[in-house]
């Protein structure tokens, strides 16, 4: 079969394995559901603040409060994602981020939204996120048997950037038609879908692993773990690279949107909507491959063709070329997100998965602020297209420092 094939050429037959078991397909249509509606919902905030504001530097403001939870909790979840049921974890982060949504759609119906809201509601949001994400990454391995694992995460970035696609553009037009409030009131509802998926899973018991005197403890174990472990200690650098300076351009593509390329909020759906269709075509290419044995090379791959990508992307003025530059952008932040997740749950021993993949967790949703505070900082002084092009200069050179400084990433399978 081709799936067997060590160097995993393309099959249809592999795109969608991990679907065969049957809490991973509760959790492929409960999440998608979910994450159309929070994409619906974050393209609409940031559009919100920026009409509230017409402030490029704002919107890393509302970035950096949503990411902040993750400096202050998300180690911790991860501890916890080893020593309570991920899926009860999940329950509640979602509840959670459910009643934000519901309080945002509450304050845009009633015409109350101020500025300091989106702050205040993002920073709720991202408490609710830094106990989300430990779970979520680590239940992965929960749903599907060991050999699919690969396969699965490659389908979470399909659900993912399926989302990603659809649900900004969508976003954009109810926010032009009837406006945010009721992109705020649909993303409450779809939180159901995720709800309903995780309570009709059949979960063997959750068993604890073997637990030291203290969390602190713990934690340490974990910290320790990642920084002894040089492979998956590179990966965790090139994740923490791409979110700062390979990321933050979205921050600032609702400025980018209505000051560079003359549209409005539609025109910020299609934008955001443009990565997503990249995203979504490389995941499915990636999933397709089976269990492929050059996952190292893909990934290499992916950090040197985002900095030309976002490169392209800061010098053009055209909607179409700017959108064709994003589906570039889109593509190979999923080479690199989704290759960094899979090696690192591939290479993480089980009783440590949980803090493992808290730190890269933590990598990924406390650096993302980071990179959107850098953003809007810079895009006041530089302007935006500017900063678009030094973060891509940046990530670059780290690309090309670590191809030098470790070169075994490449052969990594």
């Amino acid at each position: 079969m081709a799936m067997e094939e060590p160097w995993g050429g393309l099959s249809w037959r592999n795109t969608f394995t991990a679907l065969r078991w049957p809490n991973y397909r509760l959790w492929f249509l409960g999440q998608l559901i979910s994450l159309l509606g929070t994409w619906m919902q974050s393209t609409a905030q940031g559009y919100l603040a920026f009409e509230l504001t017409r402030s490029p530097g704002f919107l890393g403001t509302v970035a950096f409060a949503t990411g902040v939870p993750s400096w202050i909790f998300m180690l911790y979840a991860g501890v916890i994602a080893d020593r309570v049921s991920r899926r009860k974890m999940l329950i509640v982060a979602q509840l959670g981020m459910m009643a934000v949504s519901v309080v945002l759609a509450v304050l845009a119906f009633t015409g109350l939204i101020r500025a300091w809201h989106l702050v205040g509601l993002g920073f709720a949001l991202g408490v609710a996120n830094a106990f989300d994400a430990p779970a979520r990454q680590a239940i992965v391995s929960d749903l599907v048997d060991h050999e699919d694992l690969g396969n699965a995460i490659a389908l979470n970035s399909i659900m993912f950037n399926t989302a990603t696609a659809l649900g900004p553009a969508v976003g954009g037009l109810v926010y032009a038609w009837i406006g945010p409030g009721w992109c705020f009131a649909i993303n409450a509802l779809s939180f159901l879908g995720v709800l309903v998926a995780l309570l009709l899973m059949r979960l063997p018991p959750h068993r604890a692993v073997q637990l030291r005197a203290s969390a602190l403890a713990d934690l340490r174990q974990g910290l320790r773990y990642v920084a002894r472990d040089r492979t998956i200690l590179a990966l965790v650098v090139i994740v923490a690279v791409v979110t700062v300076f390979g990321m933050s351009y979205v921050a600032l593509l609702p400025a980018w949107a209505v000051k560079i390329l003359h549209g409005d909020a539609r025109t910020n759906g299609l934008l955001q909507s443009a990565r997503g269709v990249g995203a979504l075509g490389c995941a499915l290419i990636i999933a397709s491959l089976g269990r492929f044995r050059f996952k190292g090379r893909l990934l290499t791959l992916g950090t040197f063709l985002l900095p030309v990508s976002l490169l392209l992307f800061a010098v053009v003025r055209s909607v179409p070329l700017a959108l064709l530059c994003l589906v570039g952008v889109g593509a190979a932040l999923i080479l690199c997100f989704t290759l960094a997740n899979t090696l690192v749950q591939t290479l993480a021993d089980d009783d440590l998965r949980g803090r493992v993949m808290g730190v890269y967790s933590f990598t990924f949703f406390g650096f993302l602020p980071v990179g959107g505070l850098y953003a809007g900082a810079m895009a006041e002084q530089l302007g935006e297209p500017w900063t678009v092009a030094l973060g891509a200069a940046l990530v670059f050179a780290a690309a090309a420092t670590l191809r030098l400084a470790y070169p075994r990433l490449r052969r990594i399978e």
